[in-house]
């Protein structure tokens, strides 16, 4: 049965729907930094308002540059795009396969990247029994029966889970050896950069790693994302992407985030801070089971009987919470929902509104 095609982060179209202002609901469904855009953002947008007389910057040049800085490679081992979706819909199209593995519970945009560029999908499904840890020698004996692609996401979304650096290493090896192109999608691996494979990567044509900035950076309806590759891989991405792909906003936006250290530094220290306050609270609220993450968000579990995360999702919408039923997540049933971590007051919000519900 084909899984459906949704995301968190819907605040307009849930607020239109409740004829409510979208800034009157707080969205646990969409994991963006609560600390908001770094400072110098909004300064940097303002003083670029004369520059969109004019086209993009085509070639993202100084984004690049400061992307390269930030990570220590080269700026012709990063492809930037319209957020890092562009890139996932980008790569069935680009290089060659038929039949793709996707590790689930997954992002549902691979599927459907996948299924838009003609590609048969398959399914390596992790186990809430023991936090959807991935047994890498079990994934090689899978890809052994012949895949041309395999989406690995890391920390995984929804379950938050991180995979570290040695057995990333292993995966890398076994897609060597199987001849499977790699796609690691690292959307969320700026709350942990130390745990980022991005250094494994180069080099290799075969792996492809992506990164969003619209997460940690605070910026998502900017639409900005990029791939770090081999420089021939990188080549090949660039010569699909559509002209002026990234607009002069989110550029100015990126080159001024990256710039910002103590704001990265203060987010990551929050952000660990808060989501574990926030999984004790949640996981003494009898009925939950909450996962461990590394992210900025946390998947729980609904353990009591005849309530699904759809009705739990329904009665917290009347209280104008929105959190995300992972209900239609492949892997996953209606038990399961995932809550972003946002500022202190919200999160004890939540916990008390929780509490209350499941009573």
């Amino acid at each position: 049965m084909a899984i459906p095609h949704e995301h968190g982060g819907n605040v307009f179209a849930v607020a239109r729907n409740l004829g409510l202002a979208p800034e009157r609901i707080i969205d646990f469904s969409a994991s963006i930094n609560p600390l908001g855009m770094a400072p110098g953002v909004r300064e940097a947008l303002n003083a670029s308002v004369d520059r969109l007389l004019h086209y993009p910057d085509k070639g993202a040049t100084e984004l690049k540059q400061a992307l390269a800085e930030y990570h220590g490679i080269g700026s012709a081992e990063i492809a930037v795009a319209n957020g890092s979706t562009e890139l996932i819909h980008l790569l069935p199209r680009t290089f060659p396969g038929k039949k793709a593995l996707v590790v689930a519970p997954a992002f549902a945009e691979y599927a459907l990247a996948l299924e838009r560029a003609g590609w048969e999908i398959d399914y390596y499904t992790l186990s809430s029994a023991d936090d959807f840890a991935l047994d890498t020698i079990a994934l090689g004996q899978k890809l052994a029966a012949g895949y041309d692609m395999l989406f690995l996401c890391n920390p995984g979304n929804p379950a938050g889970n991180l995979l570290p650096l040695r057995d990333l290493t292993g995966v890398i090896d076994i897609c060597r050896e199987s001849g499977t192109f790699l796609v690691l999608d690292e959307a969320f691996i700026d709350f942990c950069e130390e745990e980022s494979a991005k250094h494994l990567v180069r080099g290799n044509p075969r792996a492809v790693l992506l990164r969003s900035m619209t997460k940690f950076f605070g910026i998502p309806g900017l639409r900005l994302g990029y791939a770090i590759a081999a420089v021939e891989t990188v080549a090949q991405i660039v010569a699909q992407q559509d002209p002026w792909n990234v607009n002069t906003a989110a550029q100015v936006a990126g080159v001024a985030s990256l710039a910002d250290d103590d704001y990265c530094r203060r987010t990551r220290s929050y952000i660990d801070e808060q989501r574990a306050r926030l999984a004790t609270a949640l996981a003494g609220i009898p009925g939950l089971q909450v996962f461990p993450g590394r992210a900025n968000y946390l998947l729980v579990r609904i353990l009591r009987q005849g309530v699904s995360a759809r009705q739990l999702r329904e009665a917290l919408l009347a209280k104008g919470i929105l959190i995300r039923d992972c209900g239609n997540f492949q892997g996953l049933d209606v038990s399961f929902f995932r809550v972003a971590v946002r500022l202190k007051e919200e999160n004890d919000l939540l916990v008390r509104a929780l509490a209350a519900e499941l009573g």
